[in-house]
């Protein structure tokens, strides 16, 4: 039995439900080979009463938007993405936090770069999930990596292939002992994490870098801006040198995944205290909140699985 199928039961593949141990690809799928793919992270929260997926819409339409982006018809609409994904979490019967991740990817036919011709598959599947991160803070380091930039390949698609310049830049932040890597952009001004977005507090300020700087437009970054500038404060989405990351007096990370996570230690050199920030905490709490379903506020970016 995979590993896959002891967390859930069921995925969805191209329109239907598929048992687990089913669920496979080709050796030849193409996006097995040149990285042909787009996905989403998403997350479910469940608070005693039911569960709720966060931004799931959104997701969705960034989806399109990536598969747009490289050349991808779906043959799906937003609304139909979005029962889908309920279809799944409902067989699987889940009762608690959970991941999602829907992926649309070249399938087989041709070991050609043209893709023309080829099928594209969609798949959804959905897992029980905690932190990915150390709740607590984390150690970052600026990695010798640079994050593609736009004139190379269209980095505000979340695809499948650009993840690649994550996962050598996040190995060699861990061969060095520390927690997640950090990468410039081709300037040399901060990007983002291997997988989430970067903000710094200075002088109340809270700051996160633009749209310019290689950076995906992430839709916890998004929220975490509004609801930062909702509590009152002032947040500027400018480029951010890697010296002010230094004096920052507090610095966290966001992401699906990721959440909120404090970043506690940059390269070796303490961020503030060395502990989590008042700003951070506030906003770690508004954000868990709203996520929860106790912000009647923000229930618009809920959307209800029961």
């Amino acid at each position: 039995m995979s590993i896959w199928c002891k967390k859930f039961r069921f995925t969805w593949i191209d329109g239907s439900l598929v048992e687990c141990e089913k669920a496979q690809v080709h050796v030849l799928t193409h996006a097995l080979h040149y990285g042909t793919g787009v996905f989403e992270g998403i997350r479910g929260y469940w608070n005693g009463e039911n569960l709720y997926v966060f931004r799931l819409r959104e997701h969705m339409e960034r989806m399109l938007v990536s598969a747009k982006m490289i050349g991808f018809k779906l043959g799906y609409n937003v609304e139909q993405l979005v029962d889908a994904t309920l279809e799944v979490i409902r067989a699987n019967e889940f009762k608690e936090n959970v991941y999602i991740r829907p992926i649309a990817f070249a399938g087989e036919g041709t070991i050609s770069l043209d893709i023309t011709s080829l099928p594209v598959r969609v798949a959804i599947a959905a897992f029980p999930f905690g932190h990915y991160l150390k709740p607590e803070g984390v150690r970052v380091k600026v990695v010798s990596w640079r994050r593609i930039p736009s004139f190379s390949l269209p980095i505000s698609a979340k695809a499948t292939g650009i993840y690649l310049n994550s996962v050598i830049s996040l190995a060699e932040a861990k061969r060095e002992g520390y927690d997640e890597a950090l990468l410039l952009d081709w300037r040399g001004y901060i990007s983002e994490g291997s997988g989430e977005n970067v903000f710094i507090v200075r002088n109340g300020v809270i700051a996160t870098p633009p749209v310019t700087a290689s950076i995906l437009e992430g839709i916890t970054r998004d929220a975490v801006i509004k609801i930062a500038r909702d509590l009152g404060y002032n947040v500027e989405e400018r480029d951010i040198t890697r010296d002010e990351l230094y004096s920052a007096s507090e610095a966290f990370m966001t992401g699906t995944a990721a959440e909120i996570t404090p970043i506690v230690e940059v390269d070796g050199k303490t961020v503030g205290g060395g502990s989590p920030g008042p700003v951070t905490r506030r906003l770690q709490e508004e954000y868990r909140d709203i996520v929860m379903a106790k912000n009647e506020k923000y229930m618009k970016w809920l959307t209800p699985v029961y």
